[in-house]
Parts: structure tokens; sequence; C-alpha cells
């Protein structure tokens, strides 16, 4: 079982067990984090889609560090005219642990057309055609 969450603004492929990282949270270390904008839900082959998210469907989580990216060094150059800028970067993260998927309340999106198609066949029935005349040849 998987999904994909949005988290920071970010949309992530979770399951069960994973870590992560994804931009600071303003949570403690060790405390628990729930994220209820799940976007898609495999469960064994049986995907449920979300528009744009699912109802009552959520992913938890546990917040195990606080840390900080490596360096990014941003530089920049114009040839020939003497400019150089050097700048460097260190984004602060956040390690969590993917603890559980909860899908209560997830409606399948392709059930639900089939559904729809049943009943519209039970509430009109289909009527037969009369066949077609046959045209003779008028040549003789």
């Amino acid at each position: 079982m998987y999904a994909i969450v949005e988290i920071a603004g970010q949309q992530f492929k979770v399951s069960k067990d994973l870590k992560v990282y994804v931009h600071r949270l303003a949570n403690e270390e060790g405390s628990k984090v729930s994220f209820d904008k799940v976007l898609l839900l495999d469960d064994n082959g049986n995907v449920t889609l979300g528009a744009p998210a699912i109802e009552g469907a959520s992913v938890e989580a546990k917040v195990l560090q606080h840390l900080k990216g490596d360096k990014v060094i941003v530089f920049k150059k114009k040839r020939r005219k003497g400019y150089k800028k050097r700048n460097g970067h260190r984004q602060y993260l956040t390690q969590i642990v993917i603890e559980g998927i909860t899908a209560t309340g997830a409606k399948k999106a392709a059930p639900k057309k089939a559904a729809a198609e049943a009943t519209t066949e039970e509430a009109a029935p289909k009527v037969k055609k009369a066949p077609k005349a046959k045209k003779e040849d008028t040549q003789e």
C-alpha cells in the first residue's frame, strides 16, 4: 500500500516505514504528525484518486529529527565584465518516518462509474429496432 501525499507544499510517494526528508516542519522531534491532503491511494492494485484530495484519508508520521541539507553553491558570472558572485545555501529539513496510511471513507472512482451505467440501463430498457426492409432489384 502506498499513497501520494502533499507535505509542506511538495508531493511525496510514501509507504509504511519509509523515511522521508521534507521541508522544515514546526513540530518538535518525537512528536506525531498527520497529513490529510492525500491525493492518491493504492491498496494492492485498487487505486483511489482524489479530486483534489481524498476525504477521510490520512497519513500518520513521526518526526525523527531536524537538520540542514547539503550546501549548494550558487555562482554567478558575466564574462569579460569582472562580475562574480558566490553564494551558498543550506536548506532546513525535517526527517520523518511514515507510521501508517489510513484510507477510511475512501470512495473508489471506477466502480462509481460502473454503478451509474447500471442504473441508467435499469431505468430505461433498450428498445429493439425493427429490421431494415430489403431493397428489391427493379432491373428486369
